[in-house]
């Protein structure tokens, strides 16, 4: 499976249409979420026939898998004569991606196939040039079965690289993926139970929701709670389309057959309006920060910021259930800023809700798409907050993008954090000991060191200082000479 998807990759890097790991991955994407669709529409069928029934398909014959892309005889496994070349990009640029686009209009919940077609193909476009070049690929993704659960699983590993490759590559692509090592110790301080509803308002490429998922699969269940889980256990959000067609098609890789996934804009939602019916048992997220929303969005909210962390933060509370739990993760400047808004929204989180929790990541957690130092915030509803633990992961040696951080980082918070140890690198801190709502993370077992330098070296940096600055006077004048003449 990995072989043929390097396969692919190899083959839509020569392509003159694809540039970078984040196209190529659109590309692919695409194609499988059509093959998967027809192998979904078959089974479907068939389990029809079985109980005699009929099926009603969703896609019109001529737009179907087996009829396009790569056509089969009746009842057998031959291949007929498949386009290629500029009659294969024709149909697929003038009437499959129409048609595909048009199911946009159809009224339909998240869970329908329907909603999904439409929302994936609404902003998605074909950026294969050569036709010859997607005939390839079509051949290599029609040899894929999803109906074989050990495909699927190996299909899952390699797209989840895929999207790895992506956030490697840094620049906006970062936003797609969440290290898997911190993903994974998030679910396990919140522990999901099966018969649980999880939640990301800002599910990317929906890590946290698959890490949920295999974390509450291996736990005993019936065949009802099985379904539960499957159907009615995992919700999301996501505003971007290509993040969207990513996230599902990363979630039914995974074996979430019909994930309950949104194309919208969380923060469009008025959280005024919120009834325990709209809230959820656990909440995971890593929402974006550092954007800046425009008004007509924050009224939405009624503490009002531009700040769009702290807005999902907003979000978050008032999504969570009588009980639940939430893990996210915010920037550093949440934790210290006490500004009027952040401390509003620090002051209702502190008094509203239990944070049982913070754990401060080291810089370079998300390099190299963000140097942005992080914390992770867990609370619960389940009364006010009394006492913080805090937890500082101090790795050996500084993260970078070829050094990233691993599960090993957090074997020792993960061992401490449920009985709240007391190490040199975690502390507890008494709510009657934060000051103006400052809740960063401060280790009270570090003292400052002070370099203490002999006055013969402080002449010495004071001489090179200056000698900078005389540089720069230099070159400042030059430029101001050129200018006049």
């Amino acid at each position: 499976m990995e072989q043929r998807i390097n396969r692919i990759t190899d083959i839509l890097r020569r392509d003159d249409g694809i540039s970078g790991a984040m196209m190529y991955t659109e590309q692919i994407s695409w194609v499988l979420f059509l093959k998967f669709l027809n192998d979904y529409e078959i089974e479907k069928a068939e389990s029809a026939e079985l109980d005699g029934l009929s099926y009603t398909n969703i896609l019109d014959e001529a737009y179907r898998w087996d009829v396009w892309a790569c056509p089969k005889k009746e009842g057998k496994n031959d291949t007929l004569h498949a386009q290629s070349g500029d009659d294969l990009l024709k149909f697929v640029n003038e009437k499959l991606f129409p048609y595909l686009q048009g199911f946009k209009s159809i009224s339909e919940d998240a869970k329908s196939v329907k909603y999904k077609i439409g929302a994936i193909f609404e902003f998605i476009t074909n950026r294969i040039a050569n036709g010859h070049t997607l005939r390839e690929v079509l051949d290599l993704v029609d040899a894929m079965n999803f109906h074989s659960s050990s495909d699927l699983f190996q299909l899952s590993i390699v797209y989840e690289k895929l999207l790895q490759d992506m956030g490697s590559d840094g620049g906006n692509s970062g936003e797609f993926y969440t290290p898997r090592a911190l993903v994974k110790a998030m679910v396990e301080v919140v522990d999901p139970r099966v018969g649980q509803s999880v939640y990301d308002p800002a599910c990317g490429t929906c890590g946290f929701l698959i890490e949920a998922y295999h974390h509450m699969r291996a736990q005993e269940m019936s065949v009802a709670e099985l379904k539960y889980l499957n159907e009615e256990s995992f919700f999301g959000n996501e505003k971007t389309p290509l993040s969207y067609v990513m996230g599902v098609m990363n979630m039914i890789l995974h074996g979430v057959e019909s994930p309950n996934i949104a194309k919208t804009n969380t923060l469009t939602r008025n959280i005024r309006h919120f009834e325990e019916k709209d809230r959820y048992d656990i909440i995971l997220a890593n929402p974006p920060f550092g954007g800046k929303e425009k008004e007509q969005i924050q009224q939405n909210f009624p503490i009002q910021s531009n700040a769009t962390e702290l807005l999902f933060l907003q979000h978050m509370m008032k999504s969570l259930k009588l009980g639940g739990k939430c893990a996210v993760v915010v920037p550093e400047g949440v934790l210290f800023q006490t500004g009027q808004a952040f401390a509003s929204v620090k002051k209702e989180l502190l008094e509203r809700f239990n944070v049982t929790c913070i754990l401060s990541l080291p810089a370079g957690v998300f390099l190299p798409y963000s140097g942005v130092k992080t914390n992770v915030i867990f609370f619960e509803r389940t009364g006010s907050t009394s006492e913080i633990y805090y937890y500082e992961l101090v790795p050996a040696t500084k993260l970078t993008k070829n050094k990233p951080i691993t599960s090993a980082h957090f074997e020792e918070f993960l061992a401490c954090v449920k009985e709240r140890t007391l190490t040199p690198n975690s502390w507890l801190l008494s709510i009657n000991d934060i000051k103006e709502y400052d809740i960063s993370a401060k280790n009270p077992m570090k003292k400052e060191e002070i370099a203490h330098k002999s006055p013969l070296e402080l002449v010495e940096i004071i001489k090179e200082n200056n000698a900078e600055v005389a540089n720069l006077c230099e070159e400042i004048e030059a430029i101001l000479i050129t200018n006049e003449r």
